[in-house]
């Protein structure tokens, strides 16, 4: 049996390599450039919206809360329906980055836990990239399809995100597979 603590320099280093494609993933290659659609009355929305000074949080319209069910059900064949999601303004991304850094990093940690359970110390790298790579695929991308059951998501964006876990997944697999004790 490996122990967890034997595969730290996987796990470190399959982070960081996974850090690294996300930004070139989001941030290089134009791909994500369509996940979000604009608005056309931006300018006239944000000023509506500004006005109403939301705190941060996610706001779901109509909402249930103090209406009858008739009254709920005829706004919702009325439309419009929604999620609003209001962020504090900022142009620093540190908070979110080091956040992200830590979501990767359990993510390795827990590919790295269901690996040193399954898999003896000296096992096969196709093996170790098997197992890990499908552990770190249900971390990055086994809950993704919510997003378009639930919220509304599109597909595309669904779909462009599950790659992007794939992806995400076969460097983490690799690296395990290349590191395992």
């Amino acid at each position: 049996m490996v122990s967890l603590a034997a595969l730290w320099l996987p796990i470190l280093l399959a982070s960081v390599v996974v850090f690294a494609a996300g930004f070139l993933l989001n941030m290089v290659l134009p791909y994500h450039r369509t996940d979000f659609q604009s608005l056309d009355t931006e300018d006239d929305f944000r000023s509506s919206v500004g006005k109403m000074a939301l705190e941060q949080g996610q706001y779901l319209f109509p909402h249930d809360r103090g209406v009858n069910k008739g009254e709920y059900a005829s706004k919702v064949a009325s439309g419009p329906t929604g999620i609003l999601v209001i962020m504090k303004s900022s142009t620093n991304m540190t908070r979110q980055l080091i956040l992200h850094l830590l979501y990767v990093i359990i993510i390795s940690i827990v590919a790295g836990y269901i690996g040193s359970a399954a898999l003896p110390i000296g096992t096969q790298y196709l093996k170790v990239f098997q197992v890990v790579g499908t552990a770190a695929l249900l971390g990055y991308s086994g809950s993704l399809a919510l997003q378009s059951i639930w919220y509304g998501f599109s597909w595309s964006f669904t779909a462009k995100s599950a790659v992007d876990g794939l992806i995400y997944a076969l460097l983490t697999a690799g690296v395990f597979g290349w590191l395992w004790p």
